[in-house]
């Protein structure tokens, strides 16, 4: 009835062992163009044409800086570990600690591990 220039499935688990079963269930009502959706797909529509193409990104880069100073973090909406969790923690104060120390300096923080 809609006459669909490209039909796009998306939002599911699209992996290589589930789209032959989407693909073929699909088939049964629409004949048409299909694209089965995944992160990073572009569709460039316009009135003579939709292209498919997938954007160039790169996934192993860092993020920026953050443009603001964040929010501290709600602390009373903190669920405390259990006490079998906390008896099997080891603190590792030699590798941690540092951590910390730079992650507060650089945000003006006054936090602590954990585990000490």
């Amino acid at each position: 009835m809609t006459n669909p220039r490209l039909a796009v499935g998306y939002h599911f688990f699209n992996d290589f062992d589930t789209q032959p079963d989407v693909i073929r269930r699909v088939r049964k009502t629409y004949d048409g163009p299909l694209a089965l959706a995944v992160d990073y797909m572009v569709f460039n529509v316009t009135k003579d044409d939709i292209r498919v193409r997938m954007s160039a990104v790169d996934e192993e880069i860092w993020p920026g800086p953050p443009m603001k100073k964040k929010n501290p973090p709600d602390t009373s909406k903190v669920i405390p570990f259990s006490d079998f969790t906390k008896s099997g923690a080891l603190a590792f104060p030699e590798v941690v600690q540092p951590i910390y120390d730079e992650i507060n300096e650089i945000y003006d923080t006054d936090y602590e591990p954990m585990f000490k």
